[in-house]
């Protein structure tokens, strides 16, 4: 029997940081209760049905929203949209409100989006598969809106990022 080496954890967060991504606000309510998270584990699974992935910590108070409910909204943040990344990744003290200033809509399922987002997912789960200390959630896109006139907050390197347009030769 072959014995299989486990990466140290550290080593897999190093190499992750060289990977450039957009930035999300996963957001979901159920009955009186809202909150939302930074994440930028999210992805387009299918086009025919619509479908994305999430993948939320399971011990976070967004995961049990989203299990609650079944359902959950994404925000792609807009380059000026920073503080908001901020402040949805935990860099406020618990004591304070996240939602506060924060102008919201709602499209289909309830779950809160953030205005001036670059584009809007409104999200059904349709599986969940526990993964490790997370929870992947594979989800029906049911409803989208965009905003194609500004440019992506991105996150690279443990560093807040913009985008420049390289010319092709």
């Amino acid at each position: 029997m072959k014995q299989t080496m486990t990466l140290d954890s550290e080593k897999l967060r190093l190499a992750m940081r060289t990977w450039a991504s957009g930035v999300t606000i996963v957001t979901a309510s159920f009955e009186n209760e809202q909150h939302g998270m930074t994440v930028n584990s999210f992805t387009s699974v299918a086009m025919e049905p619509p479908l994305i992935s999430i993948s939320l910590q399971s011990e976070s108070r967004t995961f049990a929203l989203v299990s609650k409910s079944n359902a959950f909204a994404v925000t792609i943040l807009e380059e000026n949209q920073l503080e908001i990344s901020d402040r949805f990744a935990g860099r406020l003290p618990d004591s304070e409100d996240q939602w506060i200033g924060i102008e919201t809509e709602t499209l289909i399922t309830g779950a809160p989006l953030i205005k001036g987002g670059l584009a809007y997912f409104d999200c059904r789960v349709t599986q969940a598969i526990p993964v490790g200390s997370n929870t992947l959630f594979l989800a029906e896109v049911i409803a989208t809106r965009e905003n194609p006139n500004g440019q992506p907050l991105l996150y690279y390197n443990r560093n807040y990022q913009n985008l420049v347009k390289l010319q092709r030769p």
